[in-house]
């Protein structure tokens, strides 16, 4: 299982609503990126492994980016893919009960200094019943030595999403999938279902 390292993040200021709660245990349903702010545009600073657990210390209001604490260290992660316990059923955390509350967080203040210029969106999807075998090391080389300017799109690069019609695949010599370098990463991609079916990391 991958472990997450996540260094502190200078600046982030977490703001708690009386009516909220804070410290949440929550776990990844996916391995999932955490990044170093509340968005694509930040960079990725560890990987929650699917079924890893970490501490939700709340969400941006009217936002899918939360910040959680694991290992002495503490990040953002897209919420579509996180679950939690309410209530005694555990669910998505975006999917959560009409009148569930969770800590409030003000974003960092660096916040304004990286474009939400998205060109679409990720269609989330539900993870692989059985993972990915990892690619060949020359499949690997020609997308680390082949590189592309990003794509930005809102959501996060998880396997199983599925990346929209206006996202251009470059194909992989003598391979089957195809790949682009989305929100800053390296992906394989089917092409004939446009579907995630492993982030390069």
């Amino acid at each position: 299982m991958k472990s997450v390292l996540l260094p502190a993040i200078a600046g982030m200021m977490t703001v708690m609503s009386g009516a909220a709660f804070a410290d949440t245990a929550v776990s990844a349903v996916t391995d999932l990126n955490v990044r170093a702010g509340p968005g694509p545009q930040y960079p990725v600073i560890g990987v929650l492994a699917a079924g890893q657990s970490a501490t939700l210390n709340g969400c941006i209001e009217n936002s899918k980016w939360c910040t959680i604490a694991e290992a002495g260290g503490q990040g953002w992660v897209y919420s579509d893919y996180v679950t939690a316990d309410f209530s005694g059923s555990r669910v998505i955390l975006t999917q959560r009960p009409h009148g569930s509350s969770v800590a409030i967080v003000s974003p960092p203040k660096d916040i304004g200094n990286y474009s939400t210029d998205y060109t679409g969106a990720i269609v989330a999807g539900q993870p692989a019943e059985d993972a990915f075998p990892p690619p060949p090391a020359e499949v690997r080389t020609y997308v680390d030595t082949h590189r592309l300017d990003p794509v930005y799109l809102d959501g996060e690069v998880v396997t199983g999403a599925t990346l929209p019609d206006t996202v251009e695949l470059r194909e992989i010599p003598d391979y089957n999938y195809r790949y682009v370098y989305v929100n800053g990463q390296p992906a394989l991609i089917d092409p004939q279902t446009r579907r995630i079916m492993y982030v390069v990391r």
